[in-house]
């Protein structure tokens, strides 16, 4: 890891000069990584908190399946749009302020979602929850956006890893959320999980405001029409639509499905989820450090990892045309193997993202980081809110298997289109590289003649 950017040989050093080995990270490096782990953590288990008895809550609150997949959709809208927003006026808002008000925010919103309860069924229920929900997403976005672009601008050299690494506590969020919720909420009813996690972000406000550290930065003149209009960072946005799509629609379904096939209590519903967090969770630091280590890596790590969520969710349900009968042990394998999948196509993203950005000639900073964080933001978004709602129209209308099944041609898709451009690029770097090496060759030649 890499915790010292400015160490790196630089343009100014004196040629055969070795550079000063880089030093270890220091206090204050670590406390913010400290930090960023934090909002990681935080943000994700109040996110999956919701899984294993919202949706059984709220159809006694006179919700239908389609409503309950719009109240999570509805919180990827404004994700996505607040992640676009922030991530364009980062610099001029200020990363730390983003952050640490976007922590506030969903402190705030957990609290009063716990109180949901209270309200009279049917409109007024409803209503409020897509109210709470949206605000909160804005809250989730400014925190997320601002701590992916502070991460890849403390370690600009080693993101994957720090990334992978950071993604450990992603995944202990996503891992605890279930099943602290789905216990919670079977021991102590409805609002005491979400008023002790509200309280638990509310305790991280003010860490952070003494953590992290202000990063000054210029804004820059760049777009998002700029970098959308490279084909490869299309394809990319498309591969995390596809996983957070999958993420969305298993949030919406997967709890109502594990209780009316299987018969499951909310408390084992939550232990189920922790098959796919934990997958995901594990592998993530080993994958950062070899899409870091070699590059060359994470575009396979994405085509093979595509490949393997179509077909985990595939043989989920499972699907129809297999003709095989659900079984709980089949589901808790698929979920492990779409978890670790999902790691897999994820973790290489955003590095990639990054580099066709200063392939395309955009400044180096954090005006830049922040746009890639805001593109990943909200393509995430967007994904959380297709596989809810549609996911969840699609069960409601045919079952659990077909909404599986498109979820799992999604990927396949995306794994798809990304192999055909790896093998249509290759050629021609190739052959960029070698009409490099000729210029230089006549360059040292004509040099070789003038002496």
């Amino acid at each position: 890891m890499d915790p010292h950017p400015e160490l790196q040989p630089t343009e100014n050093d004196a040629p055969g000069e070795t550079p000063e080995p880089p030093q270890r990270m220091t206090k204050r490096q670590i406390l913010t990584l400290i930090s960023i782990a934090s909002v990681n953590f935080s943000s994700m288990i109040c996110y999956s908190i919701l899984g294993p008895f919202f949706p059984n809550e709220a159809v006694k609150k006179g919700a239908s399946q389609t409503v309950i997949g719009l109240i999570f959709g509805c919180y990827a809208i404004c994700n996505l749009l607040g992640a676009l927003i922030l991530g364009k006026y980062i610099v001029q808002i200020g990363a730390k302020f983003m952050l640490v008000m976007g922590l506030f925010v969903s402190s705030v919103c957990t609290i009063l979602f716990g109180l949901l309860n209270r309200v009279p069924a049917g409109a007024a229920f409803i209503s409020l929850c897509f109210i709470v929900r949206s605000v909160d997403a804005v809250g989730f976005a400014a925190a997320m956006t601002s701590s992916f672009a502070m991460t890849a601008k403390i370690f600009p050299n080693n993101v994957a890893t720090v990334l992978g690494s950071l993604e450990i506590f992603t995944g202990l969020g996503l891992i605890m959320g279930p099943p602290v919720g789905g216990w919670f909420y079977q021991s102590f009813g409805y609002e005491v999980p979400f008023m002790l996690l509200g309280c638990f972000l509310l305790v991280m406000v003010p860490f952070n405001i003494y953590v992290l550290p202000v990063i000054e930065a210029e804004p820059s003149k760049d777009s998002f029409l700029r970098l959308l209009m490279k084909t490869k960072i299309v394809l990319l946005c498309y591969v995390i639509f596809t996983l957070s799509a999958g993420l969305g629609y298993l949030d919406a379904t997967l709890s109502l499905f594990a209780i009316d096939t299987f018969g499951l209590s909310p408390g084992y519903v939550g232990l189920i989820m922790v098959g796919l967090s934990l997958p995901y969770c594990l592998a993530s630091p080993l994958l950062g450090y070899f899409a870091d280590k070699y590059p060359v890596t994470r575009s396979w790590f994405m085509v093979i990892g595509g490949t393997a969520t179509g077909i985990g969710f595939w043989f989920l349900g499972p699907a129809p045309f297999f003709n095989i009968s659900s079984h709980l042990w089949l589901l808790v394998l698929m979920l492990a193997i779409i978890g670790f999948s999902l790691g897999m196509t994820a973790i290489p993203t955003f590095p990639e993202i990054i580099t066709c950005a200063y392939d395309l000639g955009y400044e180096e900073g954090l005006s830049t980081l922040g746009m890639v964080s805001g593109l990943f933001g909200a393509f995430w978004s967007l994904g959380m809110f297709y596989g809810p709602t549609v996911g969840a129209l699609i069960t409601q209308n045919l079952n659990f298997q077909w909404a599986a099944v498109v979820q799992g041609s999604l990927a396949f898709l995306g794994a798809f289109f990304l192999a055909v451009c790896y093998f249509y690029q290759q050629p021609q770097e190739r052959s960029d590289r070698r009409a490099t090496g000729d210029r230089q060759t006549d360059e040292t030649t004509a040099l070789l003649s003038a002496g």
